[in-house]
C-alpha cells in the first residue's frame, strides 16, 4: 500500500552516489572501509525491523536556477518578483515515472508500507526483505561509547532505479558524534554578569555612540553592539510591526537562553530591554533553558541579531540531528562526526509558507567541503537556492580554519591541498568571513575562505574573483580550484565579542560572530525595503557583487593562515601536511579571506532603499 503525503516530516538523510556497473544492478553508495572507532558485533536477524527512505530527483533544475538569478540580479524585470513555495514545489516536483518506478521496485520486492511525501518515499520492512532489495547485508554495530547502530558498508539498486534516485538511508551513515562548527571560544573575564565589575561598569560608561560615528577606543579589546553600530555606520530602527523577520539556525543540541537574553540587553543593549526571541524546534530539536550543555552558539546568535537588527522579530529554528560525514583528517570516522543536519532543517523549512519563514537566515556552522557526499551537498545548496528564489537571504559563516585546518583530501590520493568549506562554498549562499580591529579593521587569522571544489564560479562573481587571482592571489597554484565559486562574500567582526552564556560574562571569536552580525545588517535592510514599498533583499550576491561592492568597506590588510600542522586556535599538532607560508591575504577589492569586505549600513541604505534614512536608532549628539 502506498499512502499519499499528509504532512512533511524532517526526514533523516544521507546522500549517495551512483556506479555503473552491471546492467541489471549497480553499487550505488559504499564506503572504503567501517568507520574507526565502530566494531561489527553481529549480523541483523532477517525478521528485525527497518525504516528506509529514498530521495527522488527532481525535475527542471536549470529553469529554476534561470529564474532565481532573474529575480535576483537588480537590473533585471523580474527582480525582487519572488516565489511562493508552492510554486517552486510544482515547478521542481520528480516527474511520474520516477515516483512509479521506485514504487514498482519497491513492491516488486515485498514491500508494502510505502509513505508518498513527494520528494522522497518512507517505508518499514523487514531486515530480511532490505537486503534482498539492496543486495545487501545489514549489521549491527557498537561505536566506542556504547551506542548500538544498525547499517551496512554497501548498497545497490537496478540502473532504471538510480536514474530516479538521489539515495536510499540509513543505510551507510554511523553513529552521533561531537560537535564541529566555526569555533566559539569564550574567555571566562571574571566579570559577573550584573554589571557590579568595574569591567562592565566601565563598558557601560565607555561604549557610547556618537553623531560622528568615531569608534570608540575600547572597541579594540571588546565588541559589542554600540561598537558595530559605530564601526558598520547604523544608526536606524526596524518597525517592528513592519511585516519583516529574521532568524537563524541551531544545531548539536544548542539552544539559546531567555535569561541569558534578558542580562544580555541589560548590560549590553538596553535599547532592547524586554525584546525576547522565538523558538521554533525541529527534527527533535531542543529548547532546554536549564541545561548546563553548551549553549555558546546559540546565545551569541541570539544576542547579536536581536541587537544589531533591532526592532526584528527573532526567530530560533532548534535543530536535532546529524548529518551525513565522508571521513578525512579532521572527522577520521563517523565517531567524530559532527556534521550538521542541514537538509532535514531545510526540508522542513520548504514546507512552511513565505510569512512564517524568516527573510534572513543565518548559519554559525560548516565543516571541511570534502567531508559532505557530493549529491548531499547539491541538495542543500539547491534547497538553500530554493529560500533565495523566495525572497529569503542566506549568511554563513565561512569558518574558522583560514585555508584549511588537515590540508589533505580524503579521496584515497592524500594529496595536498586547501580546505574550503560547506555550506559557505554553496554558491547560492552569503558568506561572511572575519576581520578584528578597528582602525583599520584587518582580516582575522582564522577566516576562512577559498575556492570550491565542487561549484565552478559564477557568473555574478566573475569579474571580482578573476581579478584577484591576477593580482597576487594565486600563489598556492595546485592546492586549490582556480576556477572554484570564491568565499567568502562579505565580512564583518569576529573577535572579542561580548556574550551572556548562563549567566556569565565572556568573550567570543569567530566567524559564527560575523555572520550573525551581518545578518542584523540585512534584517534592517529588509525593514526599510518593507517600508518603503519594496520587495525582500532575498539571495544578495547579485546584488553585492555589482550595486554594493563600491560602498563596502574594503579591508585591504592581514591574512587567513592554516596548513601549519596544527589544529585552529589550541595549536596541537594535527597530523596535516605542512604548507610553509600558506595563506590568503587581504587587498583592495575582493579577496579570499574578507570577501568584498565589511558592511557599510548607511551607504547600503541608500542604494538599496533610497527614500530611507539611516536615522532613529540608538546613535546620540
Amino acid at each position: 500500500m502506498v499512502r499519499p503525503h499528509l504532512a512533511l516530516h524532517a526526514l533523516s538523510i544521507l546522500v549517495s552516489h551512483p556506479w555503473i556497473g552491471c546492467a541489471s544492478s549497480s553499487t550505488f553508495e559504499s564506503l572504503r572501509q567501517v568507520p574507526r572507532g565502530w566494531t561489527r558485533i553481529r549480523s541483523a536477524g532477517d525478521t528485525e525491523n527497518v525504516r528506509l527512505r529514498v530521495s527522488l530527483k527532481q525535475q527542471n533544475l536549470d529553469e529554476f536556477y534561470e529564474k532565481l538569478l532573474q529575480v535576483s540580479t537588480p537590473d533585471h524585470p523580474q527582480y525582487g518578483k519572488h516565489y511562493e513555495g508552492h510554486e517552486l514545489r510544482s515547478l521542481l516536483k520528480p516527474s511520474d515515472e520516477a515516483s512509479a518506478t521506485t514504487i514498482s521496485w519497491l513492491q516488486d520486492n515485498n514491500v508494502t508500507d510505502i509513505l508518498d511525501v513527494g520528494d522522497y518515499l518512507m517505508f518499514r520492512t523487514t531486515v530480511g526483505t532490505a537486503n534482498k532489495l539492496l543486495d545487501t547485508q545489514f549489521d549491527w554495530y557498537r561505536g566506542e561509547d556504547g551506542e548500538q547502530t544498525m547499517r551496512t558498508t554497501r548498497y545497490s539498486v537496478p540502473q532504471d532505479v538510480a536514474a530516479h534516485i538521489n539515495f536510499v538511508q540509513p543505510t551507510t551513515r554511523f553513529g552521533t558524534a561531537k560537535r564541529l562548527a566555526s569555533h566559539v571560544s569564550i574567555v571566562d573575564t571574571g566579570a559577573p554578569a550584573d554589571g557590579t565589575s568595574k569591567w562592565v561598569s566601565a563598558a557601560a560608561d565607555n561604549f557610547k555612540v556618537n553623531a560622528a560615528n568615531a569608534v570608540d577606543a575600547a572597541c579594540n579589546t571588546a565588541i559589542t553592539p554600540q561598537c558595530l553600530f559605530q564601526l558598520y555606520n547604523v544608526n536606524f530602527k526596524a518597525d517592528r510591526a513592519g511585516g519583516n523577520s529574521v532568524g537563524y539556525a541551531s544545531f548539536v543540541n544548542q539552544s539559546a537562553r531567555f535569561a541569558d537574553m534578558a542580562k544580555f540587553e541589560q548590560v549590553y543593549a538596553p535599547y532592547a530591554t524586554n525584546r525576547n526571541f522565538s523558538v521554533v524546534t525541529m527534527n527533535g530539536g531542543i529548547n532546554d533553558q536549564t541545561s548546563q550543555a553548551n549553549s555558546g552558539e546559540a546565545n551569541l546568535d541570539q544576542q547579536y541579531i536581536l541587537a544589531v537588527g533591532f526592532d526584528v522579530p527573532v526567530t530560533e529554528f532548534s535543530v536535532g540531528g546529524l548529518g551525513k560525514l565522508v571521513p578525512d583528517g579532521e572527522s577520521p570516522t563517523q565517531e567524530a562526526n559532527s556534521n550538521e543536519p542541514f537538509l532535514e532543517w531545510l526540508i522542513a523549512l520548504s514546507a512552511m509558507d513565505n510569512s512564517k519563514i524568516p527573510n534572513s537566515i543565518s548559519v554559525s556552522y560548516g565543516e571541511n567541503e570534502q567531508e559532505i557526499p557530493l549529491s548531499y551537498a547539491t541538495q542543500v545548496c539547491n534547497m538553500f537556492a530554493q529560500l533565495g528564489a523566495r525572497g529569503k537571504s542566506i549568511l554563513i559563516a565561512s569558518g574558522d580554519s583560514g585555508v584549511g585546518s588537515f590540508c589533505q583530501a580524503n579521496d584515497g590520493t592524500n594529496a595536498t591541498r586547501f580546505q574550503p568549506q560547506f555550506p559557505a562554498s554553496c554558491p547560492y549562499v552569503t558568506a561572511v568571513g572575519g576581520t578584528q580591529g578597528i582602525a583599520p579593521e584587518t582580516a582575522a587569522f582564522f577566516s576562512s575562505g577559498g575556492f570550491s571544489n565542487v561549484w565552478p564560479r559564477p557568473a555574478y562573481q566573475e569579474q571580482a574573483v578573476s581579478a584577484y587571482l591576477r593580482t597576487g592571489g594565486n600563489n598556492f597554484t595546485g592546492l586549490f580550484n582556480a576556477a572554484g565559486r570564491g568565499f567568502p562574500d562579505v565580512a564583518a567582526q569576529s573577535v572579542n565579542y561580548r556574550v551572556i552564556d548562563k549567566g556569565m560574562d565572556g568573550a567570543v571569536r569567530g566567524t559564527s560572530a560575523a555572520a550573525p552580525t551581518f545578518n542584523g545588517i540585512v534584517a534592517l535592510l529588509n525593514s526599510a525595503r518593507l517600508q518603503s514599498g519594496q520587495p525582500t533583499m532575498g539571495f544578495l550576491n547579485p546584488w553585492l557583487y555589482s550595486n554594493a561592492a563600491a560602498v563596502m568597506n574594503d579591508v585591504t590588510t592581514g591574512a587567513s593562515t592554516g596548513c601549519d600542522g596544527q589544529a585552529r586556535f589550541h595549536g596541537k599538532p594535527n597530523g596535516s601536511p605542512v604548507v610553509p607560508g600558506a595563506r590568503w591575504a587581504a587587498v583592495p577589492g575582493w579577496d579570499a579571506v574578507t570577501g568584498l569586505g565589511t558592511p557599510d549600513f548607511g551607504k547600503m541604505l541608500a542604494i538599496s532603499s533610497p527614500n530611507v534614512k539611516n536615522e532613529g536608532g540608538v546613535i546620540s549628539a
